[in-house]
């Protein structure tokens, strides 16, 4: 009941952060754009011309909708890495990679609690453990995964971190490749994102099977 309780606050956690995403920003006057934009811009309070990292004009009307949804992903992250500790195997790799998805948690929590344009540096906190600390603790849950993780899902988990830790370098050093502010933002944030929807899915459907009745067939 415990590890469920974990799977289904992490469907739910990633679930309503994006269903608020596609309110908030259809919110806008000026259109919302996935590469112009960060994600932080849709829970800034004021109005107003922003020029780093990128000139942008920024208005979310929403935006008090958006920061709840920061600290609702946040809360429900940790809450997943609490319950659901059978994820991860025995060890220190597994300690420290659990307790630092826990962390990224705390930073979407920082973030909703203090938007940009009102605690940057408060705000930058929440950033770092996010893209920081959150992406090497995917890199190390790939490694103390359980014994029973298959092998492609612990490669995959390790991968996704890995790629999350060079997309947040590419966004330190304004290097976009295209993909633009916003979406080189998303390739650093969005991977743990999508790793823990996966497990919390997964996690759900395997326990149902598992607990699924089992009937003998009808002897003649």
């Amino acid at each position: 009941m415990k590890a469920r309780i974990g799977y289904v606050a992490w469907v739910a956690g990633v679930a309503q952060f994006f269903v608020a995403h596609v309110i908030v920003e259809s919110a806008w006057s000026r259109p919302y754009s996935w590469a112009r934009n960060n994600i932080s811009d849709l829970g800034n309070v004021h109005c107003a011309l922003q020029s780093a990292p990128e000139p942008r004009y920024v208005c979310s009307p929403e935006h008090g909708v958006m920061n709840a949804s920061f600290v609702a992903l946040g809360t429900l992250l940790v809450v997943g890495a609490v319950c659901a500790g059978t994820v991860w195997g025995r060890g220190a790799t597994a300690r420290v990679g659990r307790s630092l998805v826990a962390c990224a948690g705390v930073g979407f929590a920082v973030a909703g609690l203090a938007p940009a344009d009102v605690h940057e540096n408060q705000h930058v906190l929440g950033a770092l453990l996010i893209m920081a600390a959150g992406n090497i603790g995917l890199v190390l849950t790939g490694v103390g995964l359980a014994d029973e993780a298959p092998g492609p899902l612990r490669w995959a988990t390790s991968l996704l971190g890995a790629t999350a830790i060079t997309s947040f370098g590419l966004f330190l050093s304004h290097r976009y490749l295209g993909l633009g502010m916003g979406g080189m933002e998303r390739a650093a944030a969005f991977p743990l994102l999508a790793w823990a929807l996966f497990i919390g899915v997964r996690g759900l459907l395997h326990r149902a099977t598992r607990t699924e009745p089992h009937h003998d067939p009808v002897r003649a």
